[in-house]
């Protein structure tokens, strides 16, 4: 039950950190967004992932980001920001096809990690699932 209303929780302060996101622009004005991954990351990430991407322990447990080998593979790293998977929300409506791009290119190239071929919006697009209708 706990873990259930941490999952909640987490949804929803992501989701409205990504609405913040896409709700201005670079330098805070009104229009489309266009925020760093540095950003991405602070805003929406940082919650489970923690400041440094050690992760997170306890109920609402996160895997570490830092020095993680499983990020050279984009598309594990695309696949899992955006269907989430076990207790990590999806956030393929939540964040533009270039927020994602922008987050998985930071968390690939930071934290004692040295991923450095770059993964496009259309990497994104290639992997993101089916809008609902």
């Amino acid at each position: 039950m706990r873990r259930a209303l941490a999952f909640v929780l987490l949804a929803t302060a992501g989701a409205a950190a990504a609405q913040s996101l896409g709700d201005t622009t670079s330098n805070g004005s009104p229009g489309a967004a266009t925020t760093s991954g540095e950003q991405t990351y602070r805003e929406i990430c940082q919650a489970c992932h923690m400041a440094e991407a050690q992760g997170g322990t306890g109920p609402g447990a996160a895997p570490a980001l830092a020095a993680n080998p499983r990020l050279g593979d984009p598309d594990y790293v695309l696949t899992r920001i955006l269907r989430g998977r076990a207790g990590m929300p999806a956030f393929a409506e939540l964040l533009t096809a270039e927020q994602t791009a922008d987050v998985a290119n930071y968390v690939r190239t930071h934290f004692g990690n040295a991923y450095s071929t770059p993964i496009t919006t259309a990497d994104v697009k290639r992997l993101a699932p089916p809008p609902e209708s």
